[in-house]
């Protein structure tokens, strides 16, 4: 990384978590750059959670453990340690993971491919190839446990959320909002536009790791029929 930790501001949100600000917008260079933040301050700085955002990386940490000399939390003592950390220099990080979703488009399973078509400008079969061609990254986790933020999107299949936004979007689905994609972990209230479904599933509390995807994933699409589709769900048991 090329910028400074005194280039951004720190913000206390609550008395265990601050949040460092790298930008206001959606844009991949300011993620990759909390990203590489993230991977410095979680390899150099124990006991603090980081947790990754678009453009901001939030740092959880245990009070107690930032006590300064009269029994009180030092913020001098943390921000101290933050730099410390941050001078170690960088992270060589992992390798992301890239996994594979597969997805049933149209249909049932994604009632408004051919809207999002139409305002493209384009058959919803260009859709389907546009969607899967591209290799996206998770930028963050959000708006509900294991839903995937994902950048990368084809700019061609932007499109404005809904006006009315759906009670009820089913679990699984492959949806389109503004020039994100993302899905459905669970069936849930939503306003975006729904390309999809997968058959797998991405939040489970009884496993080890309850979010099939980690922010820095990177994920690619596969389009399945529904006889697929129908075949993968019954061996996931769905």
């Amino acid at each position: 990384m090329t910028f400074a930790l005194a280039d951004l501001p720190i913000e206390a949100l609550a008395e265990d978590a601050w949040l460092l600000r790298f930008g206001d917008t959606i844009d991949t260079a300011v993620n990759d750059r909390v990203h590489a933040a993230a991977a410095r301050l979680q390899a150099n700085l124990g006991g603090v959670e980081c947790v990754p955002a678009y453009a901001s990386l939030l740092l959880r940490f245990d009070v107690a453990q930032w006590l300064g000399d009269d029994g009180l939390f030092s913020a001098e003592r943390l921000r101290a340690a933050i730099a410390a950390a941050w001078d170690a220099g960088s992270s060589t990080g992992k390798t992301p993971r890239e996994v594979s979703i597969p997805v049933c488009y149209g249909g049932d399973a994604g009632a408004d491919l051919h809207e999002v078509a139409a305002h493209a400008g384009m058959s919803a079969d260009e859709v389907v190839r546009r969607h899967v061609a591209a290799l996206y990254r998770v930028a963050m986790l959000g708006f509900a446990p294991g839903f995937p933020y994902l950048l990368g999107l084809d700019h061609a299949l932007a499109v404005p959320r809904r006006s009315h936004p759906r009670i009820r979007v089913p679990a699984g689905s492959v949806a389109i909002g503004g020039q994100q994609t993302g899905i459905y972990p669970q069936a849930l209230p939503g306003g975006w536009h729904l390309i999809g479904r997968t058959p797998v599933c991405l939040f489970d509390l009884a496993a080890a790791s309850p979010s099939l995807l980690q922010p820095g994933d990177h994920v690619r699409f596969r389009a399945i029929d529904e006889r697929e589709y129908e075949r993968l769900a019954a061996s996931a048991g769905l």
